[in-house]
């Protein structure tokens, strides 16, 4: 029974401690866990330096006695007492020198380093955080030269804070990219890597001739065959006997050739007519992916002056609540259709404290309900960790709740418990809807409390740089700012969707993002939020 428990125990807290790079909060266990481990490798390192300094020391006294005997050995050993000590030192005391050349002085450090390796991160944790940073350098629009230095917008100036990547680190980048098939990337961390080592940069483990290699294939796969001939020959230079290196020149070469006979009429012709279509588009011509990272940079907003007039701030009582009457709240209008509004210094310190200590501990890589099968699962799209706490579970999270209803005026008996999500490397959340839309009818039905009609959201903690939620229909913008909530209707009056609420969380570039939602349901609003009469009412 013993056993069982200890396996359940173990596999508790290796579950726990899975997907690190999804949550800063977790990381932080970390820089704990290694901090311990730098300290216990110092240990080791003593000890064996006191180990060497005894054996040095032993043998320097050997040097002088054994220099001072050479030059007379029977006279030297003529003295009975140098005769008997001869016999001590070869019977006894190197054997004790030899026990302590053998002692192992590295058993603890590898036993702490055993236990604690159970709870590193894994090679997922490792592609994740790579493909993290691939996201932000795309998302933000960087340099791989801002990011290797790790001069960040919105960095400490402090450069204790910030890290530089190594010329492997670089090539480790390019190399994740090259296993997804992303030449692209692979070929923007490469010449990266490249770069380095041509300004002076050493490293151990990757050459020149390794990162040619993969530049010359990467930028072939994207087309450009002149500069994968560029990139052999240069590799050659360096390894002429280079196998694949003297196969792809050939190749290469042959199809320079091939290409420069025959020409694409039909290419020219498409590429005529899709700057044609180009120049025809409009401005609003946009992906959603294209909008959505547009957004996350601040571009793009839509609001005109006239309806940015229209926006006010304002202390707010909730119809002269009993709990604001005296001390109202203050409320911003941050954008107009559809209404969101943001309250300010709504929750201190301390409570928002209290929430991240209960929730940290319970911390679980987010999932999404899967809309074809209803399934929750975890997806690429959404990287952060979340927990959920019921109002039973501490005054705070029943004061917060509280505090919710009597600003919104909504019943949350009904609503969904309070989610606490932290987000990680590049924490995101992909354009989505809160509410279920049509074509997923059984999205809360197990609930029983009708579809999400509204959203809370709180921010808890400041953001340096990214983390925006970003409304994409709308071309909305709204930046984390610590101890305030958003407010906004997921659904009209008439029960309908309001497909313009679809919203992000972009990528946080700097920083560490810890928000709670609170979704308010139907059930309960019958008498506080009425039915309109017409679909968009």
């Amino acid at each position: 029974m013993a056993v069982c428990w200890w396996l359940l125990i173990l596999f508790t807290s290796c579950s726990a401690h899975n997907d690190f790079f999804t949550s800063i909060g977790h990381m932080t266990d970390l820089l704990f866990t290694e901090k311990d481990l730098v300290a216990s490798l110092k240990d080791y390192i003593r000890a064996e330096e006191n180990k060497l300094e005894q054996i040095k020391k032993w043998a320097d006294k050997l040097d002088v006695l054994s220099a001072a005997a050479s030059q007379d050995p029977e006279g030297f050993l003529g003295h009975p007492v140098n005769a008997f000590k001869l016999m001590k030192r070869l019977n006894t005391e190197w054997g004790e020198l030899e026990s302590l050349v053998l002692t192992d002085m590295s058993d603890v450090f590898i036993s702490n380093l055993t236990i604690q390796r159970q709870h590193f991160p894994n090679d997922d944790d490792q592609t994740g955080a790579a493909k993290a940073l691939i996201r932000l350098q795309d998302t933000y629009q960087l340099d791989t030269n801002i990011i290797s230095t790790g001069e960040l917008p919105g960095t400490s100036s402090d450069a204790s804070l910030r890290s530089a990547l190594t010329v492997d680190d670089c090539y480790d980048l390019g190399k994740v990219a090259y296993s997804e098939a992303d030449y692209y990337h692979t070929e923007l961390w490469m010449v990266q890597a490249l770069k380095q080592l041509d300004q002076g940069e050493t490293s151990g483990a990757v050459d020149a001739v390794t990162i040619l290699d993969y530049l010359s294939y990467s930028v072939y796969q994207q087309g450009e065959l002149e500069r994968a001939l560029d990139f052999t020959r240069r590799l050659l230079a360096l390894d002429p006997a280079h196998q694949r290196a003297n196969g792809n020149l050939k190749y290469f070469e042959y199809q320079l050739e091939k290409h420069k006979k025959v020409e694409d009429r039909e290419k020219q012709e498409a590429e005529e007519k899709q700057k044609k279509e180009t120049l025809s588009r409009s401005d609003d011509y946009l992906p959603e992916r294209k909008k959505y990272e547009q957004l996350c940079r601040g571009e793009g907003l839509r609001m005109t002056p006239r309806r940015q007039s229209r926006l006010f701030c304002r202390y707010y009582d909730n119809n002269r609540h009993p709990r604001y009457v005296i001390g109202p709240v203050r409320q911003e209008d941050e954008w107009d259709r559809p209404y969101i509004v943001r309250y300010h210094n709504i929750v201190s310190d301390k409570e928002m404290e209290k929430v991240k200590e209960l929730a940290k501990p319970r911390l679980r890589r987010a999932t999404i309900s899967n809309p074809v099968t209803g399934v929750l699962e975890t997806a690429h799209y959404r990287i952060s960790k979340s927990a959920w706490l019921g109002a039973y579970e501490h005054p705070v999270v029943d004061q917060i709740n509280q505090r919710i209803e009597d600003i919104t005026g909504l019943d949350v008996t009904t609503a969904e418990d309070l989610q606490v999500a932290n987000y990680g490397v590049g924490g995101q959340y992909e354009p989505h809807f809160d509410f279920g839309r049509k074509d997923e009818p059984d999205a809360f039905e197990e609930l029983g409390t009708g579809n999400r009609i509204a959203t809370w959201l709180l921010y808890m903690s400041d953001v340096q740089a990214g983390g925006a939620t970003v409304f994409t229909d709308v071309g909305a913008s709204v930046w984390p700012i610590k101890g305030t909530a958003v407010f906004w209707y997921n659904l009209y009056p008439s029960g309908e969707g309001d497909y313009r609420t679809r919203h992000a969380a972009c990528p946080v570039l700097v920083g560490n993002k810890w928000v709670s939602n609170k979704w308010i349901h139907e059930r309960g609003q019958e008498f506080r939020r009425r039915c309109g009469l017409q679909e968009t009412d």
